[in-house]
């Protein structure tokens, strides 16, 4: 099982499973690979390096520090212990754990508003209008409208909001 770290046009990271490299490159060639996120098609393989779980800690190495302690002689030394692994992009493990959970939380935002709204497609722009007129009871919905029109619900005083729906999720997930 290859596991890689991708990444879509818009900078999404998310990570891939894949049974080889090949399976990876043949579901990419026919635009199998998308981001959850956006669901952009145009995806890149990211640096990574191995992780292998041999059940020890990880080395850890030093580096100077501005803090500064007395050896016996009266010198001054300084040293602080940092893990050895060091995350791709030169993104610290810690900023790509916040990235994940920011992704992460989105994904679970974009499911509750799927889970407690009506698909109205391409009808969106006038289902809004005759509900914002009181032609028909008032629904959570979602759909598709051009810009032009979501700023003309805009000026009618129509509220709206662009939210980008990945195709991944329109369907069940495993």
């Amino acid at each position: 099982m290859k596991v890689l770290d991708l990444k879509c046009a818009h900078q999404h990271v998310f990570e891939g499973w894949f049974g080889s490299e090949a399976d990876f490159q043949g579901q990419l060639a026919r635009g199998l690979v998308e981001c959850p996120m956006c669901g952009d098609v145009s995806i890149s393989k990211q640096l990574s390096a191995p992780r292998l779980n041999l059940g020890a800690t990880p080395p850890l190495k030093t580096l100077p520090s501005s803090a500064s302690t007395s050896s016996a002689g009266g010198a001054s030394t300084s040293t602080e212990l940092v893990p050895a692994q060091a995350s791709p992009a030169g993104m610290s493990s810690q900023d790509r754990q916040v990235l994940q959970d920011i992704q992460g939380d989105w994904l679970k935002m974009v499911r509750q508003v799927m889970a407690n709204t009506e698909d109205v497609g391409s009808h969106f722009a006038e289902v809004a209008r005759q509900m914002h007129y009181g032609e028909t009871d008032e629904r959570n919905i979602r759909g598709q409208t051009s810009p032009e029109e979501a700023v003309a619900l805009l000026e009618e005083g129509i509220s709206v909001m662009p939210l980008p729906m990945p195709a991944a999720l329109k369907e069940t997930l495993q």
